[in-house]
C-alpha cells in the first residue's frame, strides 16, 4: 500500500504549521511590527512615569 493518492488530480489535505501560515501572511506580519513596538513603548512610558519622584 502506498501513500500516494489513487488519482494524481487529488491533493493530500496536510496541515499547514502555525509559525509558516505566521509568515505566510503580510499583513498579519505589519500589524505585529507595528503593534509590538506600540505596545512596548507605551509600558515603557508609563514605567518612567512611575518611577518619576513626586516634587517636594
Amino acid at each position: 500500500m502506498t501513500d500516494t493518492p489513487t488519482n494524481p488530480n487529488e491533493e493530500r489535505k496536510e496541515r499547514i504549521p502555525a509559525l509558516q501560515a505566521l509568515i505566510d501572511n503580510p499583513f498579519l506580519l505589519l500589524f505585529i511590527g507595528v503593534a509590538m513596538p506600540t505596545v512596548f513603548y507605551i509600558v515603557w512610558g508609563i514605567m518612567e512615569i512611575v518611577t518619576i519622584p513626586v516634587a517636594p
